[in-house]
This record gives C-alpha cells, sequence and structure tokens, in this order.
C-alpha cells in the first residue's frame, strides 16, 4: 500500500484558517458587488457566496463597508507588489521604462475584470458619503506611496529625477490606468494594447523634457 495515499492533509492553522476565510469573504465580495452594486449587495448574500455564517463574516469584518474598502486597498497593494518585478525590468536595463510600465498596467487591466466595475461603485459610493470619502482617501495613502516608491528608479532611468515628485507622478500614472481600463471595458478596440503602452511614453518623455526647477533663471 502507498503510504503516501494514507498521508491525511496538513490541518491549517489558526491564523491560515483565517487568512483564507477573509480571502473567500472578500472574493466573494468582489463578485457580488461588481454584479449588483454596494447599495444591492447584501451581507447575507456575500456571506452565502462564500460559503459562510454572517456571523463569520462580522468576525473578519466590520461590515460591508469595510469590505468595500479592503477590495480597493488590498487589490492596489497586490498590483504594487507586481509592479516591483517591472521596476526590476527597469533598473536591469532588459525593458525601456515606458514599455515595462505600460506592460505592467496592461496586466493590471485585464487580470480583474470586476476591478472597473468596483472602482466606480465605491468613488460613487464615497463621494455620496463624507465619512466613506475620508476612508476611502486614508485607505487609498498606503498603497498610493507604494506606487510612489516605483516611479522613483523610473524617473531616475529616465534622466528627470527631482523634476517632478514621484508622488505626482505616481497620481497622475494611477488616474490615467483607472480612465483608460474604464474606456477599454466600455470600447476594447478604442483602447487597444499599445495605448495603454503609448500613454506611458508620453508621461516620461514629457516629464523628462520639462525643464529643472532648480536651472531655471528667475526674473
Amino acid at each position: 500500500m502507498d503510504s503516501d495515499s494514507d498521508e491525511k492533509p496538513r490541518r491549517l492553522t489558526r491564523a491560515e484558517a483565517k487568512a483564507r476565510t477573509r480571502r473567500r469573504l472578500l472574493d466573494a465580495a468582489a463578485r457580488t458587488f461588481a454584479r449588483k452594486g454596494y447599495a444591492g449587495a447584501s451581507v447575507e448574500e456575500i456571506a452565502e457566496a462564500a460559503g459562510y455564517s454572517i456571523g463569520a463574516l462580522y468576525s473578519n469584518f466590520g461590515g460591508k463597508e469595510e469590505l468595500f474598502l479592503e477590495l480597493m486597498a488590498g487589490g492596489a497593494r497586490a498590483r504594487v507588489e507586481r509592479g516591483k518585478q517591472t521596476v526590476e525590468a527597469v533598473q536591469t536595463g532588459t525593458e525601456d521604462p515606458e514599455t515595462a510600465l505600460g506592460r505592467f498596467f496592461l496586466e493590471a487591466a485585464d487580470k480583474d475584470d470586476d476591478l472597473p466595475l468596483l472602482q466606480a461603485e465605491l468613488w460613487l459610493y464615497a463621494m455620496r458619503n463624507p465619512q466613506m470619502k475620508e476612508a476611502l482617501a486614508a485607505a487609498q495613502r498606503e498603497p498610493q506611496a507604494a506606487l510612489a516608491e516605483l516611479m522613483e528608479p523610473v524617473l531616475a532611468r529616465v534622466g528627470a529625477s527631482g523634476r517632478v515628485p514621484a508622488a505626482t507622478v505616481a497620481t497622475v500614472a494611477s488616474a490615467m490606468f483607472q480612465g483608460l481600463l474604464r474606456q477599454r471595458r466600455l470600447d476594447p478596440a478604442s483602447v487597444p494594447d499599445d495605448l495603454l503602452r503609448q500613454a506611458m511614453r508620453w508621461l516620461f518623455v514629457g516629464i523628462a523634457n520639462t525643464p529643472d526647477p532648480s536651472t531655471e533663471e528667475r526674473p
């Protein structure tokens, strides 16, 4: 008899089980929010879709709003982690900055079909609810700061360090990505793969050709 077939699956630790529960609840929430919108989705439906009780949902998240915020913040953190590989390609010279960033945003655009729907839902809800607006802004600061760190070596690569703050470049790049992503979902032919790469090229060529403020003559 094969001894391997007699081995029992390893029992998850409490931390591993909790992480799996949270992940399943977030996946179910993403599908439900994208399909029914924030207002139309209920915690009961999300819990049922994940295969858990409502009590399990509330033991991991404070409610629907917290689930919504974590989806956005967690998704942004995951994209930044993937972006680190992009920066490595730029630093080693295997790809030019514009192509590397364009590829990064293209992969992010096509990886999650629900992303533009979730972003639109959250933005609309936040604009109508001041407390949610503040919470969303706070939740986005960490991944936005991480994205700014990714921009630093890219700016150095194109000879534009110090021309503009990396945080400003991250804000512009993020806004471009979100706008193009929504348009790509609405009319795929209007935002072909190469446009995402070209948009990054336009951004960084423009930055590289912006006069250095420290060298400008003052009147």
